[in-house]
């Protein structure tokens, strides 16, 4: 049977269709080349035209027992051959455990040189029951969906008297549902403190953990250049060093984020809003720990993941929501935790080929399409150069050279 890999884009959707992940709606969605024009007119301002991205899809990523294939949108290939490969080694393992805290997004109204914070802080504790009547007027429909304002709390930041507002967006990211309760309680609040706010907006930051495990055994990491034992140390020591050399931990978090950033993008969720939370929430430590523990490799990684399953973009681009519903993505729990196991596999995946061959060597191999690509090569062209392209004659002059010579026999 021909590898998921080696088959055409059209052989692999009838294949995810055959197994239930897609269905054949979706799978003719997916094979589109572009949005409706007037999709594409009204998601920018300015538009000129499209920017595409191919869509590839980690296979059967295991979380908490349920198999998951993941899209992801991006150029690289390498990372989704990584993705795959991660996910592979995590179910020989049993595949990975994650857990989601309550989604919750937190706004903030602040005011600015206030003569009394105690004073200010009694009235709003007076007056709490009014501005979550407020919140509920602002945007009724999240209450009814059993999310809106779930707690008010109000603290001091330097010279600043700080409302802050944790809201339950529900199936949504929650950007746009923070942004107008956080503005209706701050027109309520600036009338009661007879003073006018700073500021009325969402935070990106976010203290609801994402976390997911991984317990491999060693036998099933080995590689050509290396026993299953010998690996997994140099995976916890590769670990370590990320722990302690800021230039390391860049490229640590880097290798998480190539997986993470990719199916965000293909949800159709906000990339921009995921790489703020998780860079305030790091500040500059790993986001993942490779332990050994016993005889046994244990991966853990805690981030940050607000993205949502509806709203906005999510529900305006069909191809993320094909993109959900190829993962099963029924939840914000669910995206999440695939999330968080997709980056932890990911850096699996990574530190494996660091520990043993290389990083270089399989990522120059699935590189040499691309540079066929980009020296002009088209058609059956692409892989009969990128078949040419040796390890020691990979670059695009060679690339170039090589079509001209496959252009000057035919």
């Amino acid at each position: 049977m021909t590898k998921f890999y080696e088959q055409s884009p059209e052989e692999r959707r009838a294949q995810l269709i055959a197994e239930g992940a897609l269905t054949a709606l979706d799978a003719e969605c997916l094979a589109e080349s572009g949005l409706h024009a007037d999709v594409a007119a009204n998601l920018s301002e300015n538009q000129i035209g499209q920017y595409a991205l191919p869509i590839g899809v980690a296979r059967n990523l295991t979380v908490n027992g349920v198999v998951r294939q993941v899209a992801m949108a991006t150029e690289e290939p390498s990372v989704v051959a990584a993705a795959s490969n991660g996910a592979r080694l995590a179910n020989l393992n049993g595949g990975v455990k994650a857990s989601a805290e309550p989604h919750r997004v937190t706004a903030e109204v602040v005011f600015d040189g206030l003569a009394n914070d105690g004073d200010a802080e009694r009235v709003m504790a007076q007056h709490r029951a009014l501005l979550f009547a407020v919140a509920e007027t602002a945007h009724p429909s999240a209450v009814k969906r059993g999310g809106g304002l779930k707690e008010l709390t109000c603290v001091r930041r330097g010279r600043f008297f700080v409302i802050q507002l944790t809201i339950d967006p529900s199936l949504a990211m929650g950007a746009n549902l923070a942004n107008t309760i956080a503005e209706a309680v701050a027109t309520a609040a600036s009338g009661l403190l007879d003073q006018p706010a700073l500021v009325a907006i969402l935070t990106n930051g976010s203290s609801e953990l994402v976390r997911a495990e991984v317990t491999l055994s060693p036998a099933t990491i080995a590689t050509k250049a290396g026993n299953g034992a010998a690996i997994a140390a140099k995976i916890a020591a590769l670990s370590d060093l990320a722990q302690s050399d800021p230039l390391r931990v860049a490229t640590h978090n880097k290798g998480i984020m190539n997986g993470i950033d990719a199916a965000v993008l293909a949800t159709g969720n906000d990339t921009r809003a995921v790489a703020a939370a998780i860079s305030a929430y790091s500040k500059g430590q790993p986001l993942s720990t490779w332990q050994l523990e016993g005889d046994q490799l244990v991966g853990r990684i805690k981030l940050p993941l607000p993205v949502g399953v509806v709203g906005g973009a999510i529900s305006a681009l069909p191809k993320a929501q094909a993109a959900l519903r190829l993962g099963g993505f029924d939840t914000v729990a669910n995206l999440q935790m695939s999330l968080a196991a997709l980056g932890l596999v990911q850096n699996l995946a990574a530190l494996r080929a660091l520990a043993g061959p290389g990083i270089q060597a399989g990522h120059m191999a699935l590189q040499a399409r691309a540079l066929a690509m980009a020296a002009g090569a088209t058609g059956t062209e692409i892989e009969a150069v990128a078949a040419k392209l040796t390890p020691k004659v990979r670059d695009l002059a060679s690339a170039r050279q090589l079509l001209n010579e496959l252009r000057g026999k035919q």
